[in-house]
């Protein structure tokens, strides 16, 4: 058996080996943090692509149908049907958050083609748009959403 006085005290790690360790786990963290970044950044990317480039589709339709026949089954006149930030209108929002006339024109890409579609197709079956700023983050115009309504008409 040993005394006290004789064992051999477990060695303690040395302060440069605490800091190395906490150097890795920074690293580690800094490599997830880029990674993260890097994926909203082509995910961000893409949206814009998608927003710019192209047009609202079957898919997207019936997507807006989805909404519609649920928000109408819950008993409300009205349903979210598309956002995007404000950043994409021409003006940054500032049109449609002031609710000014000609919001309108400050549209582009898809929100500007969904404008055009609702012209064509839902206000002649007796449906209205609304536009508004959704949110704000840091105190600033965020996304703008579109939505469809089919409120009774106020006599």
């Amino acid at each position: 058996m040993t005394s006290p006085e004789t064992s051999t005290p477990h060695p303690m790690t040395s302060a440069e080996e605490l800091r190395k360790r906490a150097l890795e786990l920074q690293l580690v963290e800094m490599e997830r943090s880029e990674k993260i970044k890097a994926r909203e950044a082509k995910k961000h990317a893409e949206f814009v692509e998608d927003f710019f480039r192209k047009h609202i589709g079957e898919a997207e339709r019936a997507v807006i149908k989805r909404l519609v026949m649920k928000a109408a089954a819950d008993g409300k006149y009205e349903a979210l049907i598309y956002s995007f930030p404000s950043t994409f209108c021409t003006d940054s929002g500032r049109a449609i958050n002031n609710n000014l006339s000609g919001w309108q024109k400050t549209l582009q890409g898809k929100a500007k083609e969904l404008l055009e579609l609702f012209e064509e197709v839902a206000r002649p079956q007796g449906y209205g748009l609304k536009a508004m700023v959704i949110n704000f983050p840091d105190g600033m115009p965020g996304d703008v959403g579109f939505f469809l309504t089919w409120e009774p008409p106020v006599e």
